[in-house]
């Protein structure tokens, strides 16, 4: 296994602390090859010195964002300066939560990396996982 596709997803509040220990553990974490990603961005205790201070690869805008977007004038302004930001900052952005047509399709303009969430699938033990995949394979080859 590459361990460089892995990534280790990290919530805001596992930051705060000793922030001197917790770098220390993070640098370490990345001299092994994986990359870094803070889960439910824009939650909780949101620094903006942390993305400047440790080094992450990712950030996974919360679902609580996403919901009303492209409908709420606010949650799309949020949504838009939280991946400008990241991309400034040269980290991907995850949009967690996408459910509709509509949302994906903002994301989609606004220049969200990654969007996960019930829209494709539901979440799946690795059996039904496995299924999903080769049925998205299936459609994929009979498109080539």
């Amino acid at each position: 296994m590459d361990i460089q596709n892995l990534m280790l997803e990290i919530t805001e509040s596992m930051l705060i602390g000793d922030e001197e220990r917790v770098m220390k553990i993070m640098d370490y974490i990345k001299q092994q090859g994986l990359k870094l990603s803070i889960d439910d961005f824009g939650t909780g205790y949101s620094s903006l010195s942390y993305l400047k201070r440790f080094p992450l690869d990712e950030l996974k805008v919360d679902r609580s964002f996403i919901i009303e977007v492209p409908s709420k004038k606010d949650d799309c302004a949020i949504v838009k300066a939280i991946i400008a930001m990241a991309h400034s900052l040269e980290l991907s952005v995850v949009a967690e939560g996408v459910e509709e047509q509509n949302q994906l399709e903002f994301l989609k303009e606004v220049g969200c990396d990654i969007i996960q969430g019930f829209y494709f699938s539901k979440p799946l033990v690795a059996d039904e996982f496995e299924q999903y995949v080769l049925s998205k394979n299936d459609l994929i080859n009979t498109c080539n």
